[in-house]
């Protein structure tokens, strides 16, 4: 098996790897500019924390459960924990050029990042004990199990050939949803809608922005599992519905008044995020379609959160969950085996079953994230409190819970 190791492929996942955990640090900056000063450390430390705990939680028994010897198309069994028999040979079912301990790796970075996509739901009023307690139940009981049923041999919906190349339903439907359940379950915070709670600085989300944009060329180009055409095209379908994405959306927002900076950088992260599932199976041009078309979808549900007066604070749901539900539906319109002969073809490329199997797996993913998330929320506020104490919110959670301030 030595020698079925591929030194390209071996070397564009490592990289490939780097790119996803810079993504963290890019979603820390992205989160951290929009709130208020007295809550960006405790934005960042939202983030950066699950280097940490998901570090130590896939290593122990997050990988297992999630890529382990399928159980009745529902989890993974424990033959992984502790990363026992993860080595340096491949794997014959996970990237079979690349060692099994870099597609373990690889897919540690991605559950790195996504309960910290949830984060956006609650800043500035989340107690950080109940938050890591939550992050943790969440990793286990809802990114490992979807995880299992998307992308392991054996998985129930990978065995009904859902197309999902990056994470639409992993990813961002199961963050965004969890995200309404988290916001509806947590309320809002002090004086909002009242109280004005501009974001405090714009430069740190548009730098968090360029990092997620290139980070997101490993997450899109590196779940191909090798250096080959698809990763290409999916490097340049990521690209493409982004920069679509976010010249609608300043078109939107000048319209609107005027071209908003923080308008432009949001329109890019909603593209990203919904080309993620289709990139590695529909052309540039579709991603174009996509790109273009999430962004209204995403804007005017930001639009209607506002008018219902509900905390969800950046915006988790409408720019991951909603852009990304419709990337993963335009998978089944766009998907094409001329791109990706191990993909399938879509509604326009005469197999319209796809797009019903893309609309189950869309549904199981917002129902099941958006059901265990509110329990979850809803047992820890029972027995320990979701929220911190008036008086903390008032001073800041900088302050309040890690006894550090930002700026002098």
């Amino acid at each position: 098996m030595e020698n079925a190791i591929n030194s390209g492929d071996t070397a564009w996942m490592l990289v490939a790897c780097a790119l996803v955990l810079m993504m963290t640090p890019g979603l820390a900056f992205f989160y951290g500019g929009m709130v208020r000063r007295k809550n960006i450390l405790s934005t960042l430390t939202l983030s950066y924390i699950f280097m940490a705990l998901i570090g130590v939680q896939w290593l122990i028994y997050g990988y297992t459960l999630s890529f382990g010897p399928d159980i009745a198309g529902i989890i993974g069994g424990l033959d992984f924990v502790g990363f026992k028999g993860v080595g340096a040979t491949p794997s014959a079912a996970y990237g079979a050029t690349i060692p099994h301990q870099l597609f373990a790796s690889y897919q540690m970075m991605f559950a790195v990042i996504t309960p910290a996509l949830i984060t956006g739901a609650f800043v500035e009023r989340i107690r950080f004990k109940t938050f890591l307690l939550f992050s943790l139940a969440w990793a286990t009981l809802v990114y490992d199990p979807l995880c299992h049923w998307v992308w392991a041999k054996g998985g129930w919906l990978a065995e009904k050939g859902l197309l999902d190349f990056a994470g639409g339903t992993v990813v961002h439907i199961a963050a965004g949803f969890s995200a309404l359940a988290f916001a509806l379950a947590i309320g809002p915070r002090r004086g909002f809608p009242k109280t004005p709670m501009e974001p405090h600085n714009i430069p740190f989300t548009v730098l968090g922005t360029g990092l997620l944009w290139v980070g997101w060329f490993g997450f899109n180009g590196g779940s191909a599992l090798a250096a080959n055409g698809v990763a290409v095209n999916a490097l340049l379908t990521t690209n493409t519905s982004a920069a679509a994405a976010a010249l609608v959306w300043m078109v939107l927002s000048w319209l609107d008044g005027r071209p908003s900076t923080l308008g432009l950088a949001t329109g890019m992260v909603v593209g990203l995020a919904a080309v993620t599932p289709a990139s590695g199976f529909v052309t540039p041009m579709a991603a174009l379609v996509i790109g273009a078309a999430a962004a209204p979808l995403s804007y005017y549900a930001i639009r209607f959160r506002q008018r219902r007066d509900l905390d969800e604070s950046l915006d988790v749901w409408a720019c991951h969950g909603l852009a990304s539900t419709w990337g993963t539906l335009a998978a089944g319109l766009f998907a094409t085996l001329g791109v990706n002969s191990a993909g399938a073809n879509g509604l326009f490329y005469g197999n319209p079953g796809q797009l019903w199997t893309q609309l189950v797996g869309v549904v199981t993913t917002m129902a099941y994230s958006f059901v265990v998330t509110y329990v979850l929320a809803k047992l820890l506020d029972l027995s320990i409190g979701l929220k911190v104490t008036t008086q903390e919110e008032e001073v800041g959670l900088d302050i309040s819970a890690h006894g550090e301030r930002a700026y002098s």
